[in-house]
């Protein structure tokens, strides 16, 4: 059984999702992975613990958490040595605007940049809208910016944009590079 590391960083735990279904793909594929909340916990990365990993971060006001960047930088090289995926969370993702979905990949393309990390696969995902969970200055801002993108403004429910069926193809892509 292959271990594989699902390591991630999540603001409003729509990336948290992202990882856990990750895991689930990987688990009935026959994989072994490990899920670690990097916000929460530091992850050793030892090559010989882990077959593989993916890492996941969402972006926040123009950048991907700053502990998740840390993390793949400590551990570039172990990452880039073993079978590795990255996954992005943004609103922009969901845009049918092709900039904001352009601005999107630039993010994510950056990030691996700055990490000088170089991933077998990568994924932009679309991550939520949850107003429910929001206080006030948030929930008016995130309206806000939902209404310049002709995106959903009834703050009185909550709006999921990730496509689960990429997700799970991204999975399972991944789990054959581990076989």
């Amino acid at each position: 059984m292959t271990r594989v590391l699902v390591a991630y960083g999540s603001s409003e735990g729509q990336t948290a999702a992202v990882a856990e279904r990750i895991a689930d793909v990987l688990e009935s594929d026959g994989h072994e992975p490990t899920l670690v909340d990097l916000g929460h916990s530091s992850a050793d990365l030892e090559s010989a613990e882990y077959d593989g990993a993916i890492v996941g971060a969402s972006i926040h006001a123009g950048a991907h958490q700053r502990y998740v960047a840390e993390f793949v930088r400590d551990h570039r090289e172990t990452l880039n040595r073993l079978p590795s995926a990255f996954y992005s969370v943004s609103l922009s993702a969901a845009s049918e605007d092709e900039e904001s979905q352009a601005a999107a990949e630039e993010l994510l393309e950056g990030f691996l940049e700055e990490t000088g990390w170089d991933p077998d696969g990568t994924l932009s995902v679309a991550g939520a809208l949850r107003y429910s969970e929001y206080g006030l200055l948030k929930r008016f801002m995130m309206r806000r910016i939902a209404s310049e993108e002709s995106g959903d403004t009834d703050t009185s429910r909550d709006y999921e944009y990730t496509d689960w069926g990429d997700v799970e193809s991204f999975a399972r892509e991944f789990s054959t590079l581990v076989t």
